[in-house]
């Protein structure tokens, strides 16, 4: 059918994404950083013939792009369609407060060095075969950004990702590929309900869901959908 890159597959919605996925009959090429490398396997081997996983660190478009090509000749195909989930959050003090730049930095390399990264070691290839599709995850900070108080540098990175995004969507969609933006809220992960006990987890986007636009955009049934940025918020 495709095969699918995740990255940050390790991670609660990126594996929830493969399963998910691989049930609709995609195969999937799974990346994470080096410390992910025990549950890509374990991921992997739950897929059954359909997840082909590589745990690296790769600061470079060409780091990245050597990573892929091992993944697509142990798939036997070429990556068509990619969920960029990779990421992280963090927050602390006001701007007006902080003393320390590394959770800018953190943040920037996390959110937005890796979407630029897959961005250029994706799109060369999906533009030759006329043929692609890439979701890109975001926050709803970037719609909402005064929502980011307290995690500036976090809204910024995810806003600079989604910025990207929405450029190169423009560039590439008279080529045949497509690329899209989910700006989510609050995800019903076991880390964010240890994080917020108190909180209606209720309200929360489920994996299921998010899961769901996902592969919604990855599909073709969007084929008339590109450099969207289509809020999942649920009741948070």
């Amino acid at each position: 059918m495709a095969l699918v890159l995740i990255t940050g597959a390790a991670g609660a919605l990126g594996s929830a994404l493969a399963l998910h996925l691989a049930q609709r009959g995609y195969n999937l090429a799974l990346v994470g950083m080096a410390r992910d490398a025990a549950r890509l396997s374990s991921l992997e081997q739950s897929l059954a013939g359909r997840g082909f996983a590589a745990a690296f660190e790769a600061t470079t478009p060409a780091e990245l792009r050597a990573q892929l090509d091992g993944l697509e000749a142990r798939a036997g195909e070429a990556i068509s369609h990619a969920a960029l989930v990779a990421g992280g959050w963090a927050g602390g003090a006001p701007l007006h407060e902080t003393s320390d730049d590394g959770a800018y930095w953190t943040m920037m390399r996390s959110n937005t060095d890796t979407v630029y990264c897959a961005l250029r070691a994706l799109l060369p290839t999906m533009v030759t075969a006329r043929r692609g599709a890439v979701v890109v995850i975001g926050s709803r900070n970037v719609a909402r950004p005064w929502t980011g108080a307290g995690a500036a540098a976090y809204a910024a990175s995810k806003s600079a990702a989604v910025a990207l995004a929405c450029s190169a969507a423009a560039e590439v969609v008279d080529h045949g590929v497509r690329i899209n933006s989910v700006l989510i809220s609050t995800l019903d992960t076991p880390a964010n309900r240890a994080a917020m006990p108190g909180a209606d987890a209720a309200a929360w986007v489920s994996l299921d869901s998010a899961s769901e636009v996902i592969a919604f955009l990855l599909s073709d049934a969007a084929r008339d959908i590109s450099g969207a940025e289509i809020p999942v918020y649920g009741r948070a």
